[in-house]
């Protein structure tokens, strides 16, 4: 067996280990990429023997989240920091990579763990209710109880996760500055609305969070638009939706039945024509529908 670096985690890893050993493998890529992985007890340190199964020595393995080194919080003097293994990590790659510090995304997911090991969840608002059951860190406590002893599932669990949930803070951070760059904005009786032109569907919810009323996006590169209307604002599409079919009798539309969404194209439909309606088009109408 070829010797390679060994990344060493503590058994039923947490929110915290999972995190600061995808960070190794994946911004330090050029040291962990092909890194195996053990597992000891809490606290522990590999032995020699253990470290030389896995193919390596003592000189090419990473402690994280347990064993009192680097990349451990544990210790008398940083028990009392507001610091994690994923946060210690973060810095380390932050020093080989400087431009990390520019990926709000990966900013937004390393504060997250440092905040959920430092159980600060409990300061979040409605903290109580059950829809945090659904949050990555008491999922991967699901595993426990429906997976037991088996660190590698766990692990590999939690690895998702955070792929899916870095992918999507990307998008939710791009939608942000897209809306602030592109939004146009504009106004009718039932508030202010939002037109823009993007691939970016998150720009629709995230807008939707910013207070305005309606949200039209177009996709560039599709041509499909989709309207959607906030739920509580006072304001039907019934209107808009047969206008819209009887000037674009060739596209693909679904007005849904609660009368907030008017969708031309969805990545659930794969035979869908887009609209030859433009962004200016379909704000004027919605400008002169509803005032």
């Amino acid at each position: 067996m070829s010797n390679r670096r060994l990344i060493v985690t503590h058994h039923a890893p947490d929110l915290d280990a999972i995190t600061s050993v995808w960070l190794l493998k994946h911004f330090v890529a050029q040291d962990y990429a092909d890194a195996r992985i053990a597992f000891v007890n809490p606290g522990n340190t590999i032995t020699l023997q253990q470290a030389e199964e896995y193919g390596a020595q003592l000189h090419e393995v990473t402690h994280t989240d347990t064993g009192f080194g680097e990349f451990d919080h544990h210790q008398p003097e940083r028990a009392k920091q507001r610091v994690c293994a994923t946060s210690l990590v973060y810095e380390h790659a932050c020093s080989i990579h400087p431009e990390l510090r520019d990926d709000e995304a990966l900013q937004i997911l390393v504060e997250h763990v440092n905040q959920v090991d430092h159980f600060e969840e409990i300061y979040w608002p409605e903290s109580s209710t059950p829809r945090n059951i659904f949050t990555i860190q008491e999922l991967i406590k699901g595993c426990e109880l429906t997976d037991p002893h088996d660190d590698e599932s766990q692990l590999y669990f939690g690895f998702s996760c955070l792929e899916k949930a870095y992918a999507a803070l990307g998008q939710h951070v791009k939608a942000k500055n897209i809306i602030v760059d592109d939004g146009r904005e504009f106004l009718i009786k039932a508030g202010k609305c939002l037109a823009i032109e993007t691939s970016n569907d998150e720009t629709i919810k995230v807008a939707q969070k910013l207070g305005y009323q309606l949200v039209i996006r177009r996709d560039p590169k599709l041509g499909i638009i989709r309207i959607k209307v906030r739920p509580d604002a006072q304001l039907n599409l019934d209107v808009l939706a047969d206008k819209v079919k009887q000037i674009d009798t060739e596209a693909s539309w679904f007005y849904h039945g609660s009368g907030k969404m008017l969708l031309n194209g969805s990545t659930k439909d794969r035979d869908q024509h887009p609209s030859k309606l433009s962004l200016e088009q379909v704000t004027a109408l919605i400008q002169e529908l509803y005032g």
